[in-house]
């Protein structure tokens, strides 16, 4: 049976053969079949319609080292002016998106205020967003990446479970595509990241690694065999989610008890900060400066996060076994407050050499995170 072009261009072979220039380009065939372990002929079967199509191009020819014998090497690269595409960041109260290339370059970057969290007002929001953001790529952007924190069910496009939206089994891939026209994709917002980072970040070369993040939820993601671990149900690495205090510990969002994030999460931080202050004001900006200024009580409140968080990554760790941990998030501006529990907690409880994982603090802004929601809708261009 022969496949069509639109097969060839989804298939695993073109994907694998995609990422690889994309992340190592320029590069010859042979050196993609080397990096990739594809067959010569399987390289060649997975360019040739790339490069018809737009999305490769040939370099001009190098001359082989005399270690490389044979004929003139002609390097493969993105063709990045191919076309454009949109990365959406959801936060709790605005949206960040940018204009990327088809190697996932930045072209342009807004921002703009979220007026509610009702489905209605952030689609309304999103294609407001896409329509200021795209300015003269517009027409040449025809792909939508969103990244939401949560439970999605990116197949589906549907946002099964996001807590800090209150939503619930929301269609999102279909609301956005309804208003822009574009092609959309959905995928939970650390994943995202971690797609990112994978490809131009900490992750780059790394066979597995793993991103967890600290602000308004306790998030992480997995790379396992160079791939994303998107589990059996579509969530994997929910290390917010692992009960760390379950017999007396504070009850979560999900019906747990005890988790990590019922713990260390920003909304978690300061109620118990509000009450160990005993001012019902307090804000996360105002507990940082308490705990800053020698406050002991508010102090304690944020090592206990920090413990949480450390037990909840050397579970992690012991589990999977990454080569490193990026830590990121918003939370990262009081991460001199609990570094310290994070990393005695993380090296108490990971098992043997798993304590030699080491912890990558790496702050990346909401644009980074929007770049990773585009960074999605580039691999889907080429997804199986």
């Amino acid at each position: 049976m022969l496949l069509n072009r639109a097969q060839l261009l989804t298939s695993p072979a073109a994907n694998t053969v995609f990422t690889t220039v994309l992340t190592r380009g320029p590069v010859n065939r042979p050196e993609i079949a080397r990096i990739t372990g594809l067959s010569s002929a399987a390289v060649t079967k997975a360019v040739k319609p790339m490069i018809e199509a737009g999305y490769l191009e040939e370099m001009p020819q190098q001359e082989r080292t005399a270690e490389g014998a044979g004929r003139p090497a002609h390097p493969l690269s993105v063709r990045a002016d191919r076309e454009f595409f949109v990365g959406v960041k959801v936060t709790a109260d605005e949206l960040i998106g940018v204009v990327t290339d088809l190697r996932a370059e930045v072209r342009a970057a807004h921002r703009i205020p979220l007026s509610g969290r009702g489905v209605e007002q952030v689609v309304g929001g999103i294609a407001e967003l896409v329509r200021q953001v795209a300015g003269e790529y517009a027409a040449h952007t025809h792909h939508i990446g969103v990244s939401v924190s949560g439970d999605v069910d990116r197949p589906g496009g549907v946002v099964r479970y996001s807590p800090f939206l209150g939503w619930r089994d929301v269609p999102l891939v279909r609301l956005v595509a309804d208003v822009t026209g574009a092609t959309v994709t959905v995928e939970n917002d650390v994943k995202a990241l971690t797609i990112a980072e994978q490809w131009f970040g900490e992750g780059v070369g790394a066979d597995s690694f793993a991103l967890a993040t600290v602000g308004v939820g306790i998030g992480c993601a997995l790379v396992v065999n160079g791939r994303l671990v998107p589990g059996g149900y579509g969530v994997a690495g929910e290390i917010g989610h692992i009960p760390v205090a379950a017999g007396d510990g504070p009850d979560c969002h999900c019906g747990g008890r005890g988790c990590v994030e019922a713990i260390a999460s920003e909304e978690a931080i300061v109620a118990r900060a509000r009450e160990a202050a005993g001012d019902p004001a307090l804000d996360m900006a105002g507990a940082i400066d308490r705990a800053h200024g020698g406050d002991a009580a508010v102090r304690a409140v944020f090592a206990e996060a920090g413990q949480a968080i450390g037990l909840g990554l050397a579970a992690m760790v012991n589990l999977v076994g990454p080569e490193r941990v990026v830590v990121s998030g918003e939370g990262l501006a009081a991460y001199d407050l609990f570094e310290e529990q994070i990393r005695a907690a993380f090296t108490r409880q990971a098992f043997g050499a798993a304590a030699r994982c080491p912890l990558v603090v790496r702050p990346l802004p909401w644009e980074e995170w929007a770049r990773g929601a585009a960074a999605v809708s580039i691999q889907s261009l080429f997804a199986a």
